[in-house]
Order: C-alpha cells, then structure tokens, then sequence
C-alpha cells in the first residue's frame, strides 16, 4: 500500500473536526455524514424559512395582517435615518434555533449557512444591493466580543459579502460604550440604551458612500437606527440594513 500524505492529512483534518465540532446534529441529533455539515445538518437548515408576507418598505417591519406592503405608522411619523431594511424571516423556529447556536452557544461556523439564507432570501432585492459600496457590520463593545470570542454581525457580514460580491468595512463602525444588553428591555428603553453607544473611526472611509449594515436579529429597530445615523453624521451617503431575522 503506498502511503499518500494528502490522505493522511485529510483523515488528521477530519478527526480534528470531528473533536472540535459535534458529529451529530445540535438540532435533531441526526448524524453530520455530508460533506460540509458543521453543528446543524443540512435536513435541519433546509427549513430555513424566508419570510414572503408584506412589509414596511421603509424600516422593513413584517406586517402580520395581511395586504399590500405599505409604510408603518411609526415610519410616517418618524423616518429613519437608513433609507431601507429588510429582515429575511420571523424570529422563530427553526431559524431562531440555529441563532441561539451561533451566537450564544458560540457555533460561528453557522454564520455561512445563516448568510446563504439571508442571500437567498433578500438578495433579489434591487432596493439593498444597487450601488452599495460596503457592508458594515454592526459592532460588539471590545469587552462582549472578548467574552463571546467573535462578533456575530461581522462573521455574518463577510458571508454575505462574499456571495453579494462586496466588500465589509471593518473597524470603521465601533461600540463605545458596553451597554446592557437589548434583549429582555422594553422599547423606550431599547431607544436610551443605544444613545451615543456607536462612533465612527476614520469619517473619510465612509463619506460619500453607500453603507449596508448587518446584524443578526432586529426588534424594534434602535440599533439600526442609532448605527445609521452615527454614519450618516460621519458623512455617508445612505444607508441601508439586513437582518437574518425580526424578532
């Protein structure tokens, strides 16, 4: 038997994955046989589901009732500063198991997976993509990205710009102050908590540009909000969001 060393390499890379990524499904159990199966199999992944109802074409808020899309009481009285956003499913099922892994549970392999699903989901939408010049991340505070050992958005943010053929601006958007965490607070508080968390490093980087930021999960839309405007102050052109999920 001739002893090939890229065989072996790949039996070694295989076993290394097989003791640092589970070899069975988090979700179901199920065995991860195929190829490129990482935590969640590929049965599970599948039910992924893009939401396809209406919505504020504005802020991107889901409407549950049914009817035509149209703006949202709170963009007609309130517009905000990013000119269009979009959420790609409910935050729930399926896809809101597969985020609790990714972000809490610390799966970060899960961020290509999750940026398919928002591609495939909201990619054909013109309204996002003509003209973007960055995907911007949005940012982690230093001491919570310490503690989570990755930033969520940016992982997200860079599957998508591989598919989108874009590039992240990295670095650029940054937390200044730790606040507490959004979830769990009530939406005026959601509001407060964001207020002059968010700066901009290098305003040259993003003047005159057109910005798209991402996140993982949206509720009430105040990060959006806040990060937009932080942007547009430091010059940007427009900006634009997505979300993998509404909550």
């Amino acid at each position: 038997m001739t002893f090939s060393p890229r065989a072996a390499g790949a039996r070694l890379a295989r076993l290394v994955e097989l003791l640092v990524f589970p070899s069975f499904c988090r979700l179901c159990r199920a065995p991860l046989e195929d190829p490129g199966e990482r935590v969640v199999c590929g049965a599970c992944l599948s039910k992924l589901a893009a939401y396809e109802g209406p919505f504020c074409p504005r802020c991107g808020r889901i409407r549950q009732d049914g009817g035509e899309d149209h703006a949202c009481a709170r963009c007609l009285s309130e517009t905000p500063a990013f000119t269009r956003h979009r959420s790609c499913g409910v935050y729930g099922g399926t896809l809101k198991d597969v985020i609790l892994l990714f972000k809490y549970r610390k799966y970060a392999p899960l961020s290509r997976p999750l940026a398919g699903f928002a591609d495939a989901a909201v990619g054909p939408d013109p309204g996002l993509w003509a003209g973007a010049d960055f995907l911007v991340p949005v940012p982690l505070h230093p001491a919570r990205r310490r503690d989570r050992g990755f930033n969520q958005a940016r992982l997200l943010a860079r599957g998508l710009a591989r598919l989108r053929g874009l590039r992240v601006l990295d670095g650029c958007l940054v937390k200044v102050r730790n606040t507490p965490p959004q979830a769990g607070l009530r939406a005026a508080d959601r509001e407060r908590n964001v207020v002059r968390a968010y700066a901009v490093r290098r305003p040259d980087r993003v003047r005159g540009r057109t910005l798209v930021l991402v996140d993982d999960v949206t509720t009430t839309g105040a990060t959006l909000r806040e990060c937009a405007r932080i942007l547009l102050d430091a010059g940007a052109k427009e900006v634009r969001a997505v979300t993998p999920a509404q909550a």
